[in-house]
C-alpha cells in the first residue's frame, strides 16, 4: 500500500484553472510576496517557539502549495526539510471532502508512509479559500520536533524494527476548525511527547501558519484570487523552462556515482546508495536504481519524501542560484526511485536515522557524478554525520532534558572548484543554527571542555577541504546517552581527484580506565563527570593535491590546518627552515623534483 501512496503523490499535476491573464513583472512580484510570506512564517516559529531545537537552531522551513498540491513557493532553509512539505500536504488533499477542509482550518502529518519526512518533522499547515469558497493556497510549515513519544526520548531509537517503535504516527489531522483550536486533538499530541516545551511549538506552529494564510489573503484581496493562481503556473512553467534550458547545455550522457554508509545500526557493513544521472537534450533522469535493499538493514531506511526531496536539495544547488524553487524543479527532473529499497522503503521499516543516512548520500552520490560535467557548480550539500550524542537526563521534578549534541562544530566544509573549504559550517546544514557553549550549558547539565579544530583531517586537493572539530563535553549528572557513529570508513567523498575527508570519531569516558571507542550504535548510562569526545570529519578536497599551489600548502601549514609531515605525504611539498622562528619556506627544486616523481609513478 506505501508505494501506491507514494506513486499516487508524485504523479504530475496539472496547472490550476485561472481565467486571469498575467505579465512576468506581476508574477515575480508575487514569487517574492510567496517567499517572503514562508520566510516571515518560519522566523514566527523561530521568535515564539519554546525549545532550543526550534527557537535555537532554525531547523524549520516554511512553504507554500497551490490548490493542487504542487509547490508553490518557499523559504531557503536546510536542505533537509527544504522539498519534503508538498507530499503530506497532498495526501491531506486527497480527504478535502470528508475532512471539510474550510476557511481557518488547520492540519497537521508527520506520517513517513504518507507524504512525511522522519516522524519528528511535524508538517503544520492551513489552507486559504477566495471570496467564492475555493481553494487558493495552502501555508505549510515543517518543523524538528524535540521528542515524537517512541520507545526512546528523541525519536532516534538506534534499534527500532518498526515504525511504530518510533514514535506518534499521525497521517492528517485537523487541529483548528474554522479558527477554533480542537482541545482534544491538541492535547492527544502534547500527550503524547515528553518535551514539556512541546506544546509551545505546537501553539507556535498553528499560529505561524494562520499567519502565512493571512498574508496570501491579503494578496489575494489586493490582485485577486484569479492572479494568484495565474502567477503558481506562471512560476512554476518558468522554472522548469530554465532548468532544462540549463540540462540542454549539458553533454549527454550517464555520469553514475555509488557511495557507502560505513554498516547499519546492528553492524551490516557497506550500505550502499547508486545513482546514475542521464542527460538526454533538455531531460534530466536520477536513477537510484542499484541502491541496497536487504531486508535485514536496521535502521538506515529513508522516506520516499525525504530521498526524493534531498536529490532535488543537492540538483537545485547545481544549476543558476536565481532560478525560483518550486514544482517545475521536479517537472523538469524523472526520478527513478526502487520500491522496496533503502530510499523508499517497505511498510513500516522505521525510518528517523534515515533523515541522517541514506539521505545524505543521496545528494553527495548526485554531486559526485555530476561533478565530471559540472565542476563549477559541485558542491554536497550534505553532512556525513551520523547521529550525534544525545544527552537525555531528569530533573528534580521529573521533567525530562535532553541535550540532543547539535552543537557548534567544524565539519564537512568542503572544498569547490577554486575555493577551499572554509568557515565552519558545511553547506548541507543550510541556515541551520548550532548550539554555542554557553546556550548549552545554561539548559543542560553541562560543560564544554573544548572545540578544537583537528590538524590534518581536511582532504588534500588543489583546494582543501576544511578541518574537522574534537568537541569535549562533560555530563554534570547521572544520565543515558545514544549515538550512531559512521563516516569512519567511508567519509566524505573527494571531487575529481581530491581526497577524501578525515574520518569521524567518538570516545566515550574519556580519561578513565573504561574509555572505549564508539564503533557503532551504542545507548548506555554515564556517570556524573563522564566525558565524551566527538571527532567531527572534515571537508572534502577538489581535485589532485599534487596540483596545489605550493605557497598555498605553506600558508595552510602556518595555520596549523595542515602539518609539515602532510605537506610533504599528501601534497608533495618540501618544506625547509621551521616555523618556530619564523624560518619556515618551501623548498621549490624539491617540491619540484618530488612532485615530478609522484606524478611518473602514478602514470
Amino acid at each position: 500500500m506505501t508505494f501506491e501512496v507514494n506513486r499516487r503523490l508524485v504523479a504530475p499535476r496539472a496547472p490550476v484553472p485561472t481565467g486571469a491573464e498575467i505579465d512576468a513583472v506581476t508574477a515575480s512580484i508575487l514569487r517574492g510576496a510567496f517567499e517572503t510570506t514562508c520566510f516571515e512564517v518560519a522566523t514566527h516559529l523561530g521568535r515564539c517557539a519554546s525549545s532550543a531545537i526550534i527557537n535555537q537552531s532554525n531547523e524549520r522551513n516554511g512553504s507554500i502549495m497551490d490548490a493542487h498540491g504542487r509547490l508553490a513557493g518557499l523559504s531557503v532553509g536546510i536542505p533537509q526539510l527544504l522539498f519534503i512539505s508538498p507530499l503530506s500536504v497532498r495526501y491531506g488533499l486527497e480527504h478535502f471532502e470528508a475532512d471539510d477542509w474550510g476557511p481557518g482550518d488547520v492540519f497537521l502529518g508527520n506520517d513517513p508512509e504518507h507524504g512525511g519526512g522522519h516522524l519528528p518533522d511535524y508538517n503544520v499547515f492551513a489552507p486559504v479559500f477566495d471570496e467564492l469558497g475555493k481553494l487558493v493556497a495552502i501555508q505549510a510549515l515543517q518543523a524538528h520536533q524535540g521528542d515524537t513519544g517512541g520507545k526512546d526520548p528523541g525519536g532516534f531509537s538506534v534499534d527500532a524494527r518498526e515504525l511504530q517503535a518510533e514514535g506518534l504516527i499521525v497521517p492528517c489531522v485537523k487541529l483548528v476548525h474554522r479558527g477554533e483550536r480542537r482541545r482534544d486533538m491538541i492535547e492527544l499530541l502534547v500527550r503524547n511527547n515528553r518535551m514539556p516545551s512541546f506544546a509551545g511549538d505546537l501553539a507556535a506552529m498553528i499560529s505561524a501558519v494562520e499567519l502565512g494564510a493571512e498574508r496570501i489573503l491579503e494578496l489575494c484581496g489586493r490582485y485577486s484570487a484569479d492572479t494568484v493562481r495565474a502567477a503558481i503556473n506562471w512560476n512554476i512553467a518558468e522554472t522548469e523552462r530554465r532548468f532544462r534550458s540549463e540540462v540542454a547545455e549539458w553533454p549527454d550522457g550517464v555520469y553514475e556515482a555509488t557511495v557507502f554508509i560505513d554498516h547499519d545500526t546492528v553492524g551490516n557493513p557497506d550500505v550502499r546508495v547508486q545513482v546514475a544521472c542521464r542527460v538526454a537534450g533538455d531531460q534530466l533522469t536520477v536513477d537510484m536504481t542499484g541502491s541496497d535493499e536487504r531486508p535485514e538493514l536496521v535502521c538506515v531506511w529513508n522516506t520516499f519524501s525525504n530521498s526524493r526531496g534531498y536529490a532535488m536539495a543537492q540538483l537545485a544547488s547545481m544549476v543558476d542560484p536565481t532560478i525560483t524553487k518550486n514544482e517545475g524543479l521536479f517537472n523538469a527532473v524523472e526520478m527513478i526511485i526502487p520500491e522496496g529499497s533503502i530510499l523508499q522503503p517497505p511498510p513500516g521499516k522505521p525510518v528517523a536515522l534515515g533523515a541522517f543516512h541514506p539521505a545524505v548520500e543521496v545528494g553527495e552520490a548526485i554531486c559526485i557524478a555530476l561533478s565530471k560535467i559540472l565542476p563549477e557548480r559541485s558542491s554536497p550539500q550534505v553532512y556525513k554525520l551520523g547521529m550525534p550524542n544525545s544527552v537525555i537526563g531528569f530533573d528534580d521534578t521529573g521533567a525530562m532534558w535532553m541535550d540532543q549534541g547539535v552543537d557548534v562544530r567544524a565539519s564537512d566544509a568542503s572544498a569547490t572548484q577554486g575555493i577551499d573549504g572554509w568557515g565552519a559550517m558545511c553547506s548541507g546544514l543550510g541556515n541551520l543554527i548550532l548550539a554555542g557553549a554557553e546556550e548549552a550549558e545554561a539548559r543542560f547539565p553541562v560543560l564544554n571542555l573544548s572545540r578544537e579544530m583537528t590538524r590534518d583531517t581536511g582532504g588534500a586537493g588543489r583546494w582543501r577541504g576544511q578541518c574537522g572539530t574534537r568537541n569535549v563535553k562533560q555530563i554534570l549528572e547521572p544520565s543515558s546517552a545514544a549515538a550512531w557513529m559512521v563516516s569512519k570508513r567511508h567519509p566524505l567523498r573527494g571531487l575529481r581527484g581530491g581526497d577524501d575527508a578525515g574520518p569521524y570519531g567518538n570516545r566515550f569516558l574519556v580519561g578513565t580506565a573504561d574509555e572505549y571507542e564508539v564503533e557503532n550504535a551504542v545507548q548506555t548510562a554515564l556517570p556524573s563527570g563522564a566525558v565524551l569526545a566527538y571527532q567531527y570529519g572534515g571537508g572534502a578536497g577538489f581535485e589532485p593535491a599534487l596540483d596545489r599551489d605550493p605557497n598555498a600548502v605553506l600558508e595552510d601549514v602556518l595555520d596549523e590546518y595542515v602539518s609539515i609531515e602532510a605537506a610533504l605525504a599528501r601534497y608533495g611539498v618540501v618544506m625547509a627552515g621551521s616555523a618556530d622562528d619564523g624560518t619556515l619556506a618551501v623548498d621549490e627544486a624539491g617540491t619540484r623534483e618530488l612532485r615530478a616523481q609522484r606524478a611518473a609513478a602514478s602514470e
